[in-house]
């Protein structure tokens, strides 16, 4: 049975203590805030899951117990998981280590620190981009290989989605403003909390031999009220190594959400949503000739976190690191082009990613 601590009660930390659960884990949930420990004993958890689970041990960060854990979960606020996760690797070396998205704040600061580590360590250290792991992405790659769209023209990709939802789940907070979510430079806004659409935008590009994003150009519709400064609708056009074009679409406005991706071809297309109605997402193909075939995938919320946790166990089972499409190495590909689309936006300009000089500011250049 394999041990696990989550850093941070709030929403993730609910779902993915559930999810571990699930497996028969033991669980430890910690955060520095006491209410917020009280408030997933309380309410989150029961409210989402029926009935609290006593299984799961509640620990204020300064009183966590002198012992191995397999799996770290960060769940923490995006501008502290570089230090949260650098003092885990230093100090424990778990088999795997789990940062939420996004994986830092734009400035990028520090996070070679835990590329370094993992090295190092021989820890695997992963992202949470858990939406390349459902079952609407598993069945998508099938698709895919199977060449229903023929050569690859474009792709395009949207996580459109007003964040009230997230503060009908977080009640203890009145806005933006209570929380990093109202501050891009903390890894809020459009772009850093619906990043999802660029990290499965990355995935299919990848699935279909497209290479890494290396060209970025955004504009993003700014809110900055003397309080919080965060972008609400984030627009970015993308370039390939090898030339593929696109588009990607964040924002914390639209209602009903929009959570989808299209991949079109020489022959046909392929559509990949999330939440296409009540219970489902949905995968919709179409190679040229007959009817569009649509497929409606049964889900629940729980299981929006379950492929992502059986992942977690493959990788403690030996599985093979290399080809995990939540690899630190892709979530900080995801946070280069974040950080790209700041720096187009801030200076009216297209910039380029050299992959070359790391994962740091530097290497992002303006053309």
């Amino acid at each position: 049975m394999y041990k696990v601590i989550i850093y941070g009660a709030g929403s993730i930390g609910n779902h993915l203590a559930h999810a571990c659960r699930d497996k028969g884990w033991d669980v430890l949930m910690t955060d520095s805030d006491h209410e917020a420990l009280k408030r997933t004993r309380e309410d989150i958890y029961p409210s989402r899951y029926g009935s609290w689970d006593p299984g799961i041990q509640l620990r204020g960060m300064d009183a966590l117990p002198n012992e191995y854990f397999n799996v770290a979960i960060i769940g923490t606020p995006p501008d502290t998981h570089v230090s949260l996760a650098t003092q885990v690797l230093k100090n424990s070396s778990p088999e795997v280590v789990l940062i939420e998205k996004p994986l830092c704040n734009p400035s990028l600061d520090g996070v070679q620190k835990i590329v370094d580590l993992q090295k190092a360590t021989g820890s695997f250290v992963a992202v949470g981009y858990n939406h390349t792991l459902t079952e609407n992405s598993r069945r998508a790659a099938q698709i895919l290989q199977q060449n229903w769209v023929g050569d690859l023209i474009t792709i395009s990709a949207r996580f459109r989605e007003h964040w009230g939802g997230i503060f009908t789940a977080h009640p203890w907070l009145s806005g933006p403003g209570d929380t990093y979510l109202g501050f891009f430079e903390r890894g809020g806004g459009a772009s850093g909390e619906h990043s999802h659409a660029i990290n499965i935008w990355q995935h299919f590009a990848r699935l279909v031999g497209a290479g890494r994003i290396v060209e970025v150009s955004a504009v993003m519709d700014m809110v900055d009220d003397g309080v919080v400064k965060y972008d609400r609708i984030c627009l970015i056009n993308v370039k390939t190594e090898v030339g593929l074009v696109g588009n990607i679409v964040q924002d914390v406005v639209t209602e009903p959400a929009q959570k989808a991706a299209r991949i079109q071809g020489t022959k046909g297309f392929l559509e990949w949503f999330v939440n296409v109605k009540a219970g489902h997402d949905a995968v919709y193909y179409w190679g040229g000739k007959g009817e569009v075939r649509e497929e409606l995938i049964e889900k629940t919320r729980p299981d929006d976190f379950k492929g992502e946790v059986d992942h977690l166990e493959h990788i403690l089972n030996g599985g093979d690191r290399a080809g995990s499409p939540i690899s630190i190495e892709r979530g900080l590909e995801t946070m280069l082009v974040i950080a790209a689309a700041h720096i187009s936006r801030r200076h009216k300009r297209s910039v380029r990613i050299n992959y070359d000089r790391g994962y740091t500011p530097e290497a992002i250049e303006l053309l």
